[in-house]
């Protein structure tokens, strides 16, 4: 099970592997250096969904709905029955 924890890891890594400083982030993302900080180290216990849809479109990535224990995304999958192939 994925938690908020982990979840403050992955958008920390995206930042780096983006090149980007939490300013950047935050400047790309349109939300303050703080917010950047507080989610990454989750220091509310909680953070923003719709801030970090923003904070992850910055860095270059989205976020996807993946059903537990599948590599595939549900856009996959559709995508997969709409070509006619088949993702097993």
């Amino acid at each position: 099970m994925t938690t908020l924890f982990d979840v403050a890891e992955m958008l920390k890594q995206a930042r780096r592997e983006a090149h980007l400083s939490q300013e950047a982030l935050a400047s790309h993302a349109g939300v303050s250096r703080s917010t950047v900080a507080r989610m990454e180290t989750m220091a509310k216990g909680d953070m923003s969904v719709s801030a970090l849809v923003r904070l992850l479109e910055a860095a270059g990535y989205n976020l996807k709905l993946v059903r537990a224990g599948h590599e595939r995304t549900v856009e996959d999958i559709l995508a997969e029955q709409r070509s006619g192939v088949s993702g097993s």
